[in-house]
């Protein structure tokens, strides 16, 4: 049973991480080479594709804005450009053609690079066709710039300082109301042995009283 405990809290922490890993945004320092718009037929991987833009009807296949770009190391990256709308993740996205507009104006070549942050949610997996989704892109001074994730840090800031507060709130009402209601089932316990016990002995008296009795 210790082994299974452990087994599902660590599934527990990986569903949690994966979860968070997914949904915060995140930074990428890279160069865009391209931009296009290419049909889409979803299929089993749909569920890492974001709903139509706002205001297009829904359908098993549509037109996705797709970033191309180069990290600093040299290897690709490919980033989707849909609407997120008002449905999650919550980042009330509606300007893909206008990012994508200004991805394809910071479009440029390798002897004259310019370098952007990527800002985007979501996984890479070439076995699973997914892409992340860019959120937006800002210029940078060059491929080492620094980005800071404050919204990361205040969303798990509020989200730590939550949990404790919610431990501290289950600690006050396991004390105030748990534990008497144990006690008291454990004083009760004990004085329902303690009747057993009397019960037990009174018993035992009597037949020894009564099997003495016989014997005369």
């Amino acid at each position: 049973m210790k082994y299974v405990k452990w087994t599902l809290l660590a599934l527990v922490a990986l569903t949690i991480f994966g979860f968070f890993h997914y949904t915060l945004p995140q930074h990428d320092i890279v160069r865009i080479v391209g931009t296009e718009n290419r049909r889409i037929d979803f299929g089993e991987n749909s569920i890492f594709w974001a709903s139509p833009d706002v205001g297009t009807a829904a359908g098993t296949s549509r037109d996705v804005f797709f970033i191309q770009t180069v990290q600093p190391d040299g290897k690709p990256m490919v980033y989707r450009n849909e609407d997120t709308g008002w449905g999650w993740p919550p980042y009330f996205k509606l300007d893909s053609s206008n990012l994508q507009t200004e991805a394809t104006a910071l479009v440029s070549p390798a002897e004259a690079p310019k370098w952007v942050s990527v800002t985007h949610y979501g996984w890479r997996n070439e076995w699973l066709t997914i892409f992340p989704n860019a959120v937006a892109v800002k210029v940078v001074s060059g491929p080492d710039a620094r980005i800071i994730p404050w919204v990361n840090i205040v969303i798990l800031t509020l989200i730590g300082a939550a949990l404790l507060y919610l431990r501290a709130m289950w600690r006050q009402f396991r004390e105030r109301s748990i534990n008497p209601m144990l006690e008291d089932v454990g004083e009760a316990w004990d004085g329902v042995e303690d009747r057993a016990d009397a019960a037990g002995a009174r018993a035992k008296g009597a037949w020894a009283r009564l099997r003495d009795r016989f014997r005369r």
